[in-house]
């Protein structure tokens, strides 16, 4: 059987986990919301507010911790006014983005409560298309500043008597894309978004922002775009954000499983890009990055909604795509390389969480249920603790057209300095089982306690909502050797977990 080994060291540290690179993102599209975490005559909605029980306790299970609201396109052309106040006086209005009547009836107050309910931190987008710094001070007044102004009074009188405390902001969303309402050139959105998050952090000193990078590494001004903006923003910002998202289609079977490889690039030339305004300027502070929206996506086969012919009265189902196994492999590898950046990525939002090329899906009066993608998601944020290690991997390669030769087993490596365990997580790419043999050092006598793999005979294999334990993780043989290592198979296409803890005296 190949074979490829792996030594982590406590010494070889990258840096500390942000539990918000465990976030996700809810748009007003599709069935996102409406029909989604909103659906106030499904039989698990909770009384008084209309939001799914199911979604919510599996958007619990997931480990979210942050959620990214409420757009997206739709935000460009969002007011966030419409979605205060009595229901029965919210407008009805044009979503531009989606091309759809918007009711207002899921708002800015129905999504605060929705977060406390689902135990996660809201990161509000404000909207830079059509709005400016004026309005997106304003939302911050609304939400954060506790009394003594019309906007905290008019909070408290819809039914807040405390400010909701919103911590991260995004500013605007995909500015330099062509789709986008009220897209703009760097240097202008730049010279706004500084603007914006000049005035918002007037308001509330304490809050964070969020810089728009490139929609995705296809754009003719990528990288450009980031050193631009970025350089008309830097002394009012404190993230650029990534977007990207990996096509199954597009590519061939090798190439996709190792997607990762597009994603370390994406990350380390907007790097490259922020550091390079950070020495231009002589400035001290560094620039951190938020990946706040990456997954797979069958992209190839979306219609863009300028195509459609008519005004949808409601949600309409839009990209649900049904995950494989192979997806999820690939989708556990993405969430490990944003581990493996850990030192200057320290947010990211795998988009979306319901329905829309989603972790959770939702049909009809039947319960919610997992995709496959939904398992390596829950598992990392459970066992992902403390820092992150670089392990040192020799592998045997397989052949991609896009990337040429790459290591058939990708791995990343977390401590926990509380209790002392190592989750050790791997991927095997290749369509041959592959025998992981592991060293640990510097950690004193260890035991492997467990190793979960999520494969299966048929990659092409999803969940429905008759079958929806298709896919699932599966418990594994230990084969441990002497104390300290390990050696575990890593099925052919799979995603891994290996948890290893101090071992008995």
């Amino acid at each position: 059987m190949t074979t490829a080994t792996v030594r982590v060291d406590k010494n070889f540290r990258i840096g500390a986990i942000d539990r918000r690179i465990f976030g996700s993102f809810i748009e007003h599209m599709g069935r996102g919301v409406y029909g989604g975490v909103y659906d106030p005559g499904h039989p698990s909605a909770v009384a008084d507010t209309g939001f799914r029980g199911d979604v919510l306790e599996l958007t619990r299970e997931l480990g979210a911790t942050t959620i990214r609201y409420p757009g997206g396109n739709f935000v460009s052309s969002h007011r966030w006014e419409d979605g205060v106040g009595p229901l029965e006086n919210r407008p009805r209005t044009v979503d531009l983005a989606w091309r759809t009547v918007e009711t207002n009836a899921f708002g800015l107050h129905e999504f605060m409560d929705w977060t406390d309910r689902a135990g996660v931190d809201p990161y509000m987008v404000v909207n830079l298309g059509t709005r400016g710094p004026g309005e997106a001070a304003a939302l911050v007044e609304y939400c954060n500043v506790a009394k003594g102004t019309t906007l905290a009074e008019l909070r408290q009188k819809n039914g807040a008597a405390d400010p909701f405390g919103v911590r991260l902001w995004g500013l605007g969303n995909e500015m330099d894309g062509s789709w986008q309402v009220g897209h703009r050139s760097a240097r202008s959105y730049g010279e706004v978004a500084g603007q914006a998050a000049q005035a918002m952090k007037l308001v509330d000193s304490s809050i964070e922002t969020v810089l728009c990078g490139s929609s995705n590494m296809t754009m003719s001004t990528y990288a450009s775009w980031e050193a631009e903006a970025l350089d008309a923003a830097y002394e009012h910002v404190d993230y650029v954000s990534l977007h990207q998202y990996y096509d199954p289609e597009k590519y061939d079977e090798q190439s996709f499983l190792a997607s990762a490889c597009a994603m370390d690039r994406h990350i380390e030339d907007v790097i490259a890009a922020v550091d390079f305004v950070r020495a231009r300027q002589r400035r001290q502070r560094r620039i951190h990055l938020a990946y706040d929206e990456w997954n797979v996506w069958y992209q190839s086969r979306f219609r863009e909604p300028y195509e459609w012919s008519s005004m949808s009265d409601g949600p309409r189902a839009i990209i649900e795509d049904d995950f494989t196994v192979r997806d999820a492999v690939v989708a556990g590898s993405l969430l490990m390389t944003l581990l493996r950046h850990a030192d200057r990525v320290r947010i990211a939002c795998q988009a979306q969480l319901v329905n829309v090329i989603a972790p959770i899906r939702t049909f009809g009066a039947t319960s919610a249920w997992k995709q496959p993608i939904f398992h390596p998601f829950a598992l990392t944020a459970r066992h992902a603790r403390g820092d992150v290690l670089r392990p040192e991997l020799s592998a045997p390669t397989i052949d991609t057209d896009r990337f040429g030769p790459v290591p058939a087993v990708d791995v990343v490596a977390t401590h926990d300095e509380t209790d002392g365990g190592i989750a050790l997580f791997a991927v095997n790419r290749s369509r041959q089982p592959i025998t992981l043999h592991g060293t640990a050092t510097g950690f004193g006598r260890l035991a492997v306690t467990g190793h979960q793999a999520l494969a299966d005979d048929d990659t092409s294999a999803v969940n429905t909502p008759e079958n929806p334990l298709r896919v699932r993780p599966r418990d594994l043989p230990i084969t441990s050797a002497e104390a300290g290592n390990c050696r575990q198979t890593l099925p052919p296409v799979s995603w891994n977990l290996i948890t290893l803890a101090p071992a008995a005296p």
